[in-house]
């Protein structure tokens, strides 16, 4: 059974950085992505960004791209997210997600993802 852990996240003031980690364990093949998204309140379920574990192929939100990025270590199964330069808006429960399958096309949508995490909550205040 896959599982998937985050850790990482916590309260940092505006123009911080957090690094998010995911590690997915339950499974022995490298055939899958992983996505990050998150949920803040009042608001819908954000895409924000994937990585193929087979290729390295990568993907982003516009609302993240130049600040966020996405790598994975192989020895430990796990995939960060570093995150820089955060804002107020920035402020959700953000999970990770696993999808059989070695390519991150559609990769903002939700049914995709097969496995998700239980979620890290990440608040950016002064």
């Amino acid at each position: 059974q896959v599982q998937l852990v985050e850790s990482g996240g916590g309260l940092v003031q505006p123009g911080g950085s957090l690094r998010l980690s995911c590690t997915a364990s339950g499974f022995t093949s490298n055939y899958y992505t992983i996505g990050w998204f998150r949920l803040a309140p009042g608001k819908a379920r954000e895409g924000l960004s994937c990585i193929s574990r087979s290729d390295g192929d990568t993907a982003y939100a516009d609302s993240v791209k130049g600040r966020f990025s996405i790598s994975g270590d192989d020895a430990s199964n796990t995939v960060y997210l570093q995150m820089n330069n955060l804002k107020s808006e920035d402020t959700a429960v953000y999970y990770c997600a696993l999808a059989r399958g070695g390519s991150c096309a559609g990769w903002w949508g939700p049914s995709k993802y097969a496995s998700w995490g239980q979620g890290t909550q990440v608040t950016v205040s002064s």
